[in-house]
């Protein structure tokens, strides 16, 4: 961070400037060569810089994790993937190295036992940085189906609370029956639904929020990876384009829906990329498998990472993007929509609105059968422009608000949401040699 500069007179005395020329001399030999000690490859000595118990540090896993191959003690690798602020500038940087063991692993071992692993993350290697201990637990695992407690142990589902249980309870009632017909059944529900697996697995990729649980004293900050400004012609351009921009999305009855919090500039081959980088996926479209899929899904309580997504409309047509981010059960995922629109930056390249919520359970009302979003908007707004920070394929992003900004408002079905009522502008890096507004 640069001080302030404050105005000076003009008139300075003569007698003081030598000496204040050969005091800056002084000063920048002496930092040169290393009297003054090394100054940090982007940042500045934190000083009395501290992060309080109870500051998240988002992480995602390098190191895969199963109750069923890994081992008590075995070794885990992370990587930062959010910028973890402090005073003056970020405390952790994108890509820290954080490490640790798996403390606990208890596979199930019967249909009344749940899985469990405790994963204790205690080391940060910040490149450049002597290594600094820390003490944390887990306190999420994004879109997990099982729980974590408060020491941050996960606890593994039961095979009776996942709903392909029933069938197979069902089912098997049938094929001990000693019938051909029910043995048949039996053999085409396991075919069909799958079989119920109450194993903990998380892969690479895993994203993973933990908790401090006692300050933490980093030793400088850092500057943010990407810019916090966008360029003045992006930003009035974008400006302008939320001036006369609808607010919100709607429903295909009509119905106003999520409110638009994300604006992108870059090509849908740029936009493509980088989500896909980000490890999200394209939704399928609703089709008579995709749907037999989902249900699958539903009832064996696992991933459909390409799962369909509801169309909204947005500009009267429906949505011409849309990616989602996934681990092990469809009830849970990030996702959003892009729309193109009509405008363009000064340089050509276009720009898209886009409208992102966090599913995290289901919605089941009278009339109603749907996904429940979480209603903090602003928290999935973050959470995509960290995941696309991350890739490197951004250039700036920043925070813009609209006229007339909204704060709280329903679903097209119907569930509440609020908002500080900002947008976050991500203008993403160009492709190598692309300069067509078409791309």
């Amino acid at each position: 961070m640069r001080p302030s500069r404050r105005s000076t007179s003009t008139r300075a005395k003569p007698a003081l400037v030598p000496q204040r020329a050969r005091l800056f001399l002084i000063l920048a030999l002496a930092s040169c060569t290393g009297i003054l000690g090394a100054p940090a490859a982007n940042g500045q000595a934190a000083g009395n810089v501290s992060l309080p118990a109870g500051t998240r540090i988002y992480i995602r896993l390098e190191t895969p994790i199963s109750t069923t191959s890994s081992h008590l003690h075995g070794a885990l690798t992370a990587r930062v993937v959010r910028e973890v602020p402090a005073s003056g500038g970020f405390a952790i940087p994108l890509g820290t190295l954080v490490s640790g063991e798996i403390a606990k692993l208890i596979p199930s071992s019967s249909p009344t036992q749940r899985a469990r692993v405790l994963m204790r993350f205690d080391r940060l290697e910040i490149p450049g940085e002597s290594p600094i201990s820390f003490s944390a637990h887990v306190a999420t695992v994004e879109n997990a189906r099982e729980t974590v407690l408060p020491d941050g142990t996960i606890q593994g589902v039961l095979a009776s609370e996942l709903p392909i249980s029933m069938i197979e309870k069902a089912t098997a009632k049938l094929g001990q029956s000693g019938s051909a017909t029910g043995v048949d059944v039996q053999k085409e529900s396991a075919k069909l639904l799958g079989k119920s697996d109450t194993t903990i697995n998380y892969p690479v990729g895993t994203d993973v929020d933990l908790v401090l649980d006692q300050p933490l004293q980093p030793s400088q900050v850092f500057n943010s990876a990407i810019s916090d400004r966008l360029s003045p012609d992006a930003l009035a351009t974008i400006q302008g384009l939320l001036s006369n921009a609808p607010q919100r999305v709607q429903g295909k009855d009509g119905k106003p829906g999520d409110p638009i919090n994300l604006v992108i500039v870059g090509s849908q081959a740029e936009i493509q990329r980088a989500f896909q980088q980000a490890g999200w996926v394209e939704p399928e479209r609703a089709t008579e498998q995709s749907i037999w899929r989902s249900t699958r899904a539903i009832i064996g309580e696992v991933a459909y990472g390409t799962a369909p997504v509801s169309d909204l409309y947005l500009f009267g047509r429906r949505e011409d993007l849309a990616f989602a981010k996934m681990l092990n059960t469809v009830a849970k995922r990030h996702h959003l929509r892009l729309w193109r629109s009509d405008v363009r930056t000064a340089e050509g390249r276009e720009v898209w609105l886009g409208a992102s919520t966090h599913d995290f359970g289901y919605d089941v009302r009278p009339g109603v059968i749907s996904h429940a979003i979480d209603p903090n908007l602003d928290d999935e707004r973050a959470k995509v422009g960290a995941d696309l920070a991350d890739t490197k394929l951004v250039s700036a992003e920043q925070l813009v608000t609209r006229p007339n900004p909204l704060s709280t408002g329903l679903t097209a079905t119907g569930a509440s949401w609020k908002t500080d009522g900002r947008l976050l502008a991500i203008v993403l890096e160009p492709s190598t040699g692309s300069s067509s507004p078409s791309q």
